[in-house]
């Protein structure tokens, strides 16, 4: 397929489809160079059909702008509360788990019934006040520097308290997830903070609803490699699922 407007139209149907494409794999769909396809990148991204990224393109947007708690908890609000009841129930008595900032997160507060002998960790204030009054759940919060925008502590002191703690589980949420860069958020002092929360646990379940993914922000807090599975919903590409899959991701779609 050597015509320019056929590759385009090709190109455009493809990420439309998959939600993301990479260089390599247009180059080899179409038996073009990687100069050919970062021209027609160029060209359409110029246009706003698409954007481009490292080694690739997207439909959306994938860089992040930093937004308050009050804002995000509406936005999905019902693929958030399903994620949320779904994590809720892998939770067990007598089990210590992390809880990361987050909407998400706080759906699955919401959603998380009393458990005989749970003891929750977490740097969220709207998690903490979620759970507060609920019998047979002990709450310890993080103590740090409170930031404003996600209601939640970061700092050195958040993550020193840390290293006194081993929990069975963190549910983590994220701003982004891109399968080549990792898990980021938007802040970098948050990044650090679930660096550490990941360190305290013996498995990272990450809830994220389907818009998360091909995103990015500015901090990164891990690689794929650091995290065993990812809660998401149905709207979720086909594509994005093996990708995930394929490095050793339980995906659990709700």
């Amino acid at each position: 397929m050597s015509n320019l407007l056929e590759r385009h139209q090709h190109i455009i149907e493809l990420i439309k489809k998959e939600g993301s494409i990479k260089v390599t794999d247009l180059c080899t769909d179409l038996n073009v160079s990687s100069v050919t396809i970062r021209k027609d990148l160029q060209f359409l991204e110029d246009r706003k059909l698409l954007f481009r990224t490292h080694g690739g393109a997207t439909l959306t947007n994938p860089y992040i702008a930093d937004r308050h708690v009050d804002e995000k908890v509406t936005l999905q609000a019902n693929e958030k509360q399903r994620v949320g009841a779904y994590a809720a129930s892998l939770v067990e008595p007598n089990d210590c788990i992390l809880i990361a900032s987050g909407t998400t997160v706080q759906f699955f507060a919401r959603n998380l019934l009393a458990k005989e002998g749970l003891t929750v960790v977490t740097s969220a204030l709207n998690v903490a006040l979620e759970l507060m009054n609920r019998d047979n759940v002990e709450v310890i919060q993080l103590g740090g520097l409170m930031r404003k925008t996600s209601a939640s502590v970061t700092g050195i002191y958040a993550e020193s308290i840390l290293q006194d703690f081993s929990c069975s589980k963190l549910f983590l949420g994220v701003d982004g997830i891109d399968t080549d860069f990792g898990l980021t958020t938007s802040n970098m002092m948050e990044a650090l903070l679930n660096k550490k929360m990941i360190g305290a646990s013996q498995k990272t379940i990450v809830l994220a609803d389907s818009s998360k993914f091909g995103k990015r922000g500015f901090g990164k807090i891990c690689g794929l490699d650091d995290i065993e599975q990812i809660i998401t919903d149905s709207n979720i590409s086909a594509h994005t699922v093996k990708t995930l899959e394929e490095m050793g991701v339980e995906v659990t779609i709700v």
